[in-house]
């Protein structure tokens, strides 16, 4: 679908890009985690072509005129129209389909209301970003870059954004999206590239990124604390909560004999920061 290979950028404040390669996949979300200033605008543009890379290539497969639908930065939105004028204003730019049923279906696609005909600055920042992703939708492409779409949205708005993000990608797009938020990536993406200093220095299946680094887990559930399973490796708890330290191969034992013994888990959180991640330990 989309394969990039050993891109590398330099700008006068230094190398923003170094010989970093990435490679997309149809229906898969990837996740690139590092932080503000590592590379992850800079590689984006680049896919879209928006700045040529000093070395590498950037090889897409897609028969579409618009292959890639992109959200970088921020929404570049008309904050004095509405939702429904700033969709028409940017298919006629984009020659795209401007009638009435295909602005609409746009709207609802990501969530929005049709009955909101105030101007877009009295959006919130999680309206605003779905309506940046409907305009990047316009031309049905097949690859979606959302650059730290998570940011300035509540916990809220957080989870709405991973759902939608979740069910584009059940539309065989591929999904490519930053953040320096580690929780947010590690619940959406499927795979997961680390970039530090315009280095892609990891990546890998999210979920075995994970597991090879993380040791503490955060479980709640009524009356967890009082479990004799879970007393030697407890680090904190307070009522119906428990961090516990202990191996990723150990977890899912524990979790079933809390189960076996009739503890009602309601959510089984690694705790994993982005530095452990920069700084990898072996285990």
């Amino acid at each position: 679908m989309l394969k990039a290979t050993r891109l590398s950028k330099t700008y006068k404040s230094g190398k923003a890009l170094d010989n970093a390669s990435i490679h997309l996949n149809s229906g898969q979300i990837s996740g690139l985690l590092g932080r503000n200033g590592a590379g992850k605008t800079t590689l984006f543009k680049i896919l879209c072509g928006l700045i040529t890379p000093e070395t590498g290539t950037v090889s897409i497969t897609s028969n579409k005129h618009k292959p890639i639908g992109a959200v970088i930065e921020e929404p570049g939105l008309y904050t004095y129209l509405n939702a429904y004028d700033n969709l028409k204003v940017f298919s006629q730019i984009q020659g795209a389909p401007t009638d009435i049923g295909t602005l609409e279906n746009c709207l609802k696609e990501v969530g929005l209301p049709l009955n909101r005909k105030d101007p877009v600055r009295n959006f919130s920042m999680g309206m605003k970003q779905r309506l940046g992703i409907a305009i990047a939708l316009l031309n049905n492409p097949d690859i979606l870059i959302l650059d730290e779409p998570f940011s300035g949205l509540d916990p809220t708005g957080v989870a709405s954004l991973g759902t939608l993000i979740k069910q584009l990608a059940d539309r065989d797009i591929a999904i490519l999206l930053s953040s320096h938020l580690m929780t947010e990536l590690h619940k959406v993406s499927d795979d997961l590239y680390i970039i530090d200093n315009g280095k892609i220095i990891d990546h890998g299946l999210t979920q075995d990124i994970i597991d090879s680094q993380v040791t503490l887990y955060t479980i709640t559930g009524k009356n967890i604390e009082n479990a004799n399973v879970i007393q030697p490796y407890i680090v904190q708890k307070e009522k119906n909560k428990v961090t516990l330290r202990c191996e990723s191969t150990a977890i899912s034992d524990i979790l079933k004999t809390l189960l076996d013994n009739g503890y009602n888990i309601t959510a089984c959180i690694p705790n994993i920061t982005l530095e452990q991640l920069l700084n990898p330990v072996s285990k």
